[in-house]
């Protein structure tokens, strides 16, 4: 059955001045008509107009509210479906795991760690064509924040949400973001599968490197991406304000450093037959990883049937042109009989 819809309904409103127009064409007859009744009696200036139709003002009128409406029509722009088109999509399947541990806060990559991964990412979705991303935070402890979906717009929403609040257990368990991206992905799969890991790489909780191998034995393929530096940074703290308050400090009042543990994260990718990446205050990382990923070997994701909308302003422009045409040809004074 097919289904009528208008792709810009908005413009459907502007039939709201259509009482409007009919209410100052009232009006303006009627203003007239006091008009020559104040100059004398109406049927003597009627014969001093020989020729004038006043039903003929009324036709170009109803013409005129024709093309009035016609138009608005033709603006909100009236659609049916009628095709039917089979789209197939192909890609991988990728889950992004970002670190949202208070180390993240640390602010030798501008504006912060976690602050330039998430640009980073969201840049990364806009280059996805057809592949299903997901999202994974961890700290102390991890958790899908967004499960493999080809709605980017709603993946985008997700990553904003993104925060060092997010999960309250403190740490940097990145054993633990890779078990559960291992456990997300299709099971039944040993391809089509990849993990990019973004984080400073402190982990002192779990062990990523045993993490990996039984994600290389599960066919996932990761990719790692540093963040920071290996001199050591402190930790900045911010009161609910955004104001900073001062550094992490231990239970001996010293100011806690954060570095980047880059050989753990080298391990991870070489385990996988991944890559791992340096950031930097360019935007070069996810680009090159996805390139990489683009080479892979695809699988059909999603098979749906989309109903495709015919257009059919046309002919209500057309109705629009040919009633503003015959309003304008309508003459207001017909031929002077004798």
């Amino acid at each position: 059955m097919d289904v009528l819809r208008f792709a810009h309904p908005w413009f459907l409103h502007g039939l709201w001045g259509l009482p409007l127009l009919i209410a100052a064409y009232i009006l303006f007859r009627r203003q007239r008509q006091r008009l020559l009744d104040r100059l004398g009696q109406t049927n003597m200036i009627l014969k001093m107009m020989p020729g004038y139709r006043s039903g003929r003002e009324t036709w170009k009128f109803i013409l005129f509210l024709l093309t009035f409406v016609f138009l608005i029509l033709a603006l909100a722009d009236p659609q049916i479906g009628t095709r039917m088109e089979e789209v197939k999509r192909e890609g991988v399947d990728i889950f992004v795991a970002i670190d949202v541990s208070l180390s993240m806060q640390a602010e030798d990559i501008a504006p912060n760690r976690l602050e330039k991964a998430k640009f980073e990412v969201g840049k990364l979705i806009d280059l996805l064509q057809g592949d299903r991303i997901g999202l994974i935070a961890f700290s102390g402890m991890a958790h899908v924040q967004c499960p493999l979906t080809l709605d980017y717009s709603a993946a985008k929403l997700f990553l904003k949400m993104m925060d060092t609040h997010l999960i309250p257990l403190p740490g940097t368990a990145v054993g633990d973001a890779i078990d559960r991206a291992v456990q997300s992905f299709n099971q039944q799969e040993r391809k089509h599968k990849v993990l990019i890991l973004i984080t400073d790489g402190e982990d002192h909780e779990t062990n990523p490197v045993e993490a990996a191998e039984k994600a290389a034995k599960e066919g996932v393929l990761i990719y790692t991406i540093g963040l920071g530096s290996s001199q050591g940074v402190p930790i900045p703290l911010y009161d609910r304000f955004g104001r900073q308050t001062g550094f992490k400090k231990d239970g001996q009042g010293n100011v806690v450093t954060t570095r980047l543990d880059m050989e753990t994260l080298e391990k991870i990718a070489f385990l996988t037959g991944g890559k791992y990446h340096q950031a930097s205050n360019g935007e070069t990382e996810l680009k090159a990883i996805y390139e990489q990923v683009s080479a892979l070997e695809k699988k059909e994701l999603v098979s749906r049937q989309f109903a495709q909308y015919e257009d059919r302003f046309q002919s209500l422009l057309l109705a629009a042109i040919l009633m503003m045409i015959g309003g304008l040809l309508i003459p207001l004074r017909g031929r002077n009989k004798k």
